[in-house]
């Protein structure tokens, strides 16, 4: 039986702490299914489309890791794909109490869904998407912090008045 994993989120957009934990994780699975959540009330800055391109790109060369969306909730999408496990990002203790609900709740609806937490790396323990986002606007540079094309789309719809 292959140990299936799905690492959800918006990835609004992805970071290089998105792209480390996969790299980590992928190592610890049989197949990795990034899933993009395709939420429309966060009112994101990249489309669902544009979201999973910049992931496919960073994760070309792995082919144990697979990008794919879904709507609705993720313990049925994980059952779908059959995954017994569900992979989330802890980067600091503000993250836990959020996560542990989360957790829990889906333990609930699927009891044969594991919930695994994994830390960044040093390095990337402070990022995240809706910081991007806000260093971008203010015109910082997020090179290091995101692939680079990724940096790119941001730099564009900084010039196109985002």
């Amino acid at each position: 039986m292959k140990r299936i994993a799905v690492y959800p989120g918006t990835f609004d957009p992805v970071t290089c702490g998105h792209l480390d934990l996969i790299a980590r994780a992928r190592t610890r699975f049989d197949r990795l299914v990034v899933a993009i959540l395709g939420n429309e009330d966060k009112r994101p800055m990249f489309t669902v489309e544009e979201r999973a391109a910049f992931l496919r790109e960073a994760v070309a060369a792995w082919p144990d890791v697979e990008v794919d969306t879904f709507e609705g909730l993720l313990v049925d999408y994980a059952r779908r794909v059959g995954a017994t496990v569900i992979l989330r990002g802890l980067r600091a203790i503000s993250d836990f109490e959020y996560e542990l609900q989360m957790a829990m709740m889906n333990r609930r609806l699927a009891p044969e869904l594991e919930t695994v937490f994994l830390m960044p790396s040093e390095a990337y323990s402070y990022v995240s998407s809706r910081l991007v986002r806000e260093v971008a606007r203010l015109g910082g540079s997020v090179e290091g912090i995101v692939p680079d094309a990724v940096a790119r789309a941001l730099s564009l719809r900084r010039a196109e008045g985002f």
